[in-house]
């Protein structure tokens, strides 16, 4: 806020690079290097619970859909309900 108390416009100054693909940048190619498909299969098989946190970290937070029928969404845990299914 501005000293006499209006708001001022946030964000990063005009020309700024922006670090955050940057970063993606890096990540990607930590990950190419470090065998990209294959490293993360033998990741998602050693420590799944890790490997479904960062699943989950890259899916949209918010989705919004417009239907005109009836959908069905199917959530596969691995955990087995009070049935043993």
């Amino acid at each position: 806020m501005s000293r006499d108390g209006k708001k001022t416009g946030g964000g990063s100054r005009k020309g700024r690079p922006n670090k955050a693909g940057d970063l993606r940048s890096m990540m990607a190619q930590a990950l190419s290097e470090a065998g990209g498909v294959a490293y993360l299969k033998r990741h998602a098989s050693k420590s799944p619970a890790a490997f479904m946190n960062l699943l989950g970290r890259l899916e949209p937070k918010d989705v919004n859909l417009e239907s005109k029928g009836s959908i069905t969404m199917q959530v596969i845990t691995g955990v087995p309900d009070a049935s043993g299914n």
